[in-house]
This record gives structure tokens, sequence and C-alpha cells, in this order.
């Protein structure tokens, strides 16, 4: 890495302004990496992908009222086991 020569304070605060504000930009890409790999794996999110895979099969009235009582019942599941 080549050291930079600064002739001002002005460009050293520039070069720290951008320095920070690419930091911040790199915590929220792992924020959100973060967040996003939590949702995929949540109960409800991994049953809507396994019950995805088998969506041709279960085709017509059958795959509607499934994707309406699955996530109904995940939820009621969820909250039997925390008492509500």
């Amino acid at each position: 890495m080549e050291t930079k020569k600064y002739s001002s304070y002005a460009q050293i605060d520039r070069e720290l302004e951008i320095l920070k504000i690419e930091k911040e930009i790199s915590y929220q890409k792992i924020v959100l990496g973060y967040n996003r790999t939590r949702e995929s794996i949540t109960p409800h999110h991994l049953l809507n992908n396994f019950l995805g895979s088998f969506k041709t099969v279960f085709s017509g009235s059958l795959g509607n009222i499934l994707n309406v009582v699955v996530p109904f019942v995940i939820n009621w599941i969820i909250n039997k086991k925390r008492g509500r």
C-alpha cells in the first residue's frame, strides 16, 4: 500500500470522512446480511420453502388452502408455546 501525501488538513479530513462512510456502509451490509439470514431460517420461512418445492404437486384449490392454513397453524403453534 502506497503512502499518501497530503498538502492540507482539509484533504486529510475529507479522506477520513470517506473512510468513515465506507466503514458505515460495510457495517450496514453486515447487518442486512445477518437480518436476511435470520429471517430465512425462521420456522415459517423454512416450512414455506419446503412446501414451495411441492407446489406443483399441490396445484389448484388444495394449494390455495395450504397457503392459507399453514401460516395460521404455524402462528397458532408458536403462540401456544408462548402461552398466549
